[in-house]
């Protein structure tokens, strides 16, 4: 169904067929009395791998049958999951070329090199995976923007749960102690952390700073640019934070009003020349296929950004999202020149100095594209290399928060999360505590 629906055809009536004989694995497609066989071989060992080539060769045959009639492509083939590294790493540690793979699939010359591009890039993280990193999840805002699913509401309507909610950070953040071990690095995310005030977001600074950490990369997700203030970019300074987001989204003013922000692009680079002052290293997000937006306005945006050398940019591809508002407005997205602004992004952004670091894609995704962090020499983020690949632990406290826990011998991964509703994740604070030593704890 991820197939069927990326070529947005879920109104089509099909009937599918599936068998194995040996090590091939047959997919036979019934549409409008004609029927289509497909077959897909490879050696299995086990029932997972026969329900992993199963589902995949099931997603090949739809890719292949609706891009015949269709007379469409997209960029990733048949690839329909989050992580594409992750499927190559896996086909790497197996002695096979993931390349090989990635073409039966269908994926396009230019992606199955970037994915390679990112993979060199984070060679050195790879070869150090393990250890931890701490997430802390502050989820307010100014406004909510029409493409956002997180649980974020306009702090107008949320501030009276603002200091109970930081009392249970307090005591999740000093629950941790006794499982704590090899922090690599801390982010602070949202929402936007800095739309609390200054004295709220000094204790949850200081519930970190009681956990006597090493130093390490130490991530603020400041967020938008009006609510960024000397005094929280000073008191971030004192308590050992090094890397500061801030997320325009877009240097289009009349592109800021459209998605529900309430900052202008002359906001952003204040909030950025206010930030550099203080010697962050500074991530900017920007994302392609906004609304109203074409490829000479993205453009424009992704030359600003580049302008101000900052040690991140993120390029996210516009994507329809549970819970947003545009998800409820918009069956599909298409929109005109979406390759071409990714196309554009790659080509600026490598001429600049930057290199692709961490990938993930989302269902949705405007064109098929994919979310990529590029970042100057020596300035990858390895809080979202650790977390995306998933080859470290992920302590996660907070509304929203999923830890997660990385059993490498094993090759599986366990989960721990804690509510959405900031009430409810306030009223449980106790149990989710309690549940996330349990998993931590564990042998």
């Amino acid at each position: 169904m991820d197939v069927v629906r990326l070529f947005d055809c879920e109104d089509m009536d099909f009937i599918h067929y599936f068998y194995a004989e040996g090590d091939n694995y047959i997919n036979c497609i019934e549409y409008m009395g004609e029927t289509t066989r497909f077959c897909y071989t490879c050696p299995t060992h086990g029932d997972i791998e026969y329900k992993r080539y199963a589902k995949r060769s099931a997603k090949l045959a739809f890719y292949e049958f609706l891009s015949r009639l269709t007379g469409k492509t997209f960029p990733y083939g048949a690839l329909t999951g989050i992580r594409p590294t992750k499927l190559a790493y896996m086909e790497i540690a197996e002695g096979r070329d993931y390349k090989k793979l990635f073409d039966l699939m269908h994926v396009s010359p230019e992606n199955t090199g970037f994915v390679g591009r990112v993979i060199e890039v984070q060679r050195p993280f790879y070869a150090k995976k393990g250890g931890q990193e701490l997430f802390i999840s502050l989820p307010f805002c100014p406004t909510k923007c029409r493409y956002c699913s997180f649980i974020t509401a306009p702090i107008s309507s949320t501030k009276q749960y603002v200091d109970a909610y930081i009392s249970c950070l307090e005591r999740e953040i000093a629950s941790l102690r006794p499982i704590l071990r090899d922090v690599r690095s801390v982010y602070i995310g949202g929402g936007t952390p800095f739309a609390i005030e200054t004295q709220q977001l000094g204790r949850v600074y200081a519930a970190i700073k009681a956990l006597n950490l090493p130093d390490c990369e130490y991530t603020v997700e400041a967020g938008r640019p009006d609510v960024f203030t000397e005094e929280k970019l000073q008191l971030s300074k004192e308590y050992g934070v090094n890397r500061i987001c801030v997320n325009p989204q877009s240097f289009s003013d009349e592109t800021l009003k459209k998605i529900g922000r309430n900052h202008t692009a002359e906001q952003t680079l204040t909030a950025y020349y206010m930030a550099d002052k203080y010697g962050f290293d500074i991530n900017i997000d920007l994302i392609a296929g906004l609304e109203g937006e074409e490829v000479g306005d993205f453009e424009r945006s992704l030359d600003r950004a580049i302008g101000l050398k900052p040690a991140n940019i993120t390029v996210h591809t516009l994507s329809l999202k549970a819970g947003a508002r545009l998800k409820e407005e918009t069956r599909r997205l298409h929109v005109e020149g979406i390759g071409n602004m990714i196309a554009l992004s790659r080509r600026k952004l490598t001429q600049a100095g930057y290199e692709p670091y961490y990938m993930y894609r989302q269902k949705y995704q405007a064109g098929g594209h994919e979310n990529c962090g590029w970042a100057l020499p020596g300035k990858a983020c390895a809080y979202n290399i650790g977390v995306m690949e998933e080859i470290s632990d992920n302590i996660a406290v907070g509304a929203n928060a999923i830890s997660k826990r990385v059993f490498a011998q094993q090759n599986r991964i366990e989960r721990c999360a804690s509510p959405k509703d900031i009430p409810t994740y306030i009223a449980k604070c106790d149990k989710i505590i309690s549940d996330r030593l349990k998993l931590f704890e564990k042998e």
